[in-house]
């Protein structure tokens, strides 16, 4: 099963800051008992890189790295074990450079000058990024109209509250938060709390796909 089939399987992707490396053995297994084995663990602290190579070895989780900007990044993080590359624009470089060591690429988009370049890249899975801030799902539902062979993963700004609603639209094929894995949680060392909201993020996507919630 490749990365992509996998996140729409799974439908959320919990987006995780970790400040210390030392975490993300705990975090991995909170995900785990959350029934949540996937996480997009960015690049925004010194200990990413280290906190993904840690996470990947264990092989029972998804491994994708965010907040990757450059081809060099995207190297970085394939040697340490990412198997799914994020970013929080377009940039054609990373777009190739994952392409030529063959993993997934999410570029973020928020227009549809953006949306048509990542199309001519030949994508046809994108992340919709900042997603509240951009207009949410409306926005993406209206970007989807010309472009209707592309699936969106909306981040930033999806929450427990609104995440039923984002699925519900099948332009999205799955979305990105860091509310069950916050980085607060994480340096408090919350990993019940962690698997807990893990469970319920499982839930919503469970319901919706079922039909129950919509």
């Amino acid at each position: 099963m490749t990365a992509l089939l996998r996140l729409e399987q799974l439908g959320v992707i919990p987006v995780v800051v970790l400040d210390d490396v030392v975490r993300a053995d705990d975090l991995a297994d909170a995900l785990v008992a959350g029934g949540l084995p996937v996480a997009e663990i960015t690049l925004r602290t010194g200990a990413g890189l280290a906190a993904i190579r840690s996470v990947a070895a264990r092989g029972d989780v998804l491994v994708g790295a965010g907040t990757v900007l450059t081809a060099d990044d995207v190297d970085l993080v394939v040697d340490a074990g990412a198997t799914f590359v994020v970013s929080p624009g377009l940039s054609l470089a990373v777009i190739e450079r994952c392409a030529a060591r063959g993993v997934a690429v999410l570029p973020g988009i928020a227009t549809a000058t953006e949306l048509q370049a990542a199309v001519v890249a030949g994508l046809d899975h994108v992340k919709f990024f900042p997603a509240g801030k951009s207009g949410g799902r409306p926005m993406i539902e209206t970007l989807a109209e010309p472009f209707s062979t592309v699936r969106f993963m909306p981040s930033g700004g999806v929450s427990a509250d609104n995440l039923a609603d984002y699925l519900a639209s099948p332009t999205i094929f799955a979305a990105g938060g860091s509310w069950m894995a916050s980085r607060a949680h994480i340096a408090a060392g919350e990993f019940e709390t962690i698997a807990r909201l893990s469970r319920a993020a499982v839930d919503v996507v469970a319901r919706v796909r079922s039909g129950a919630l919509a």
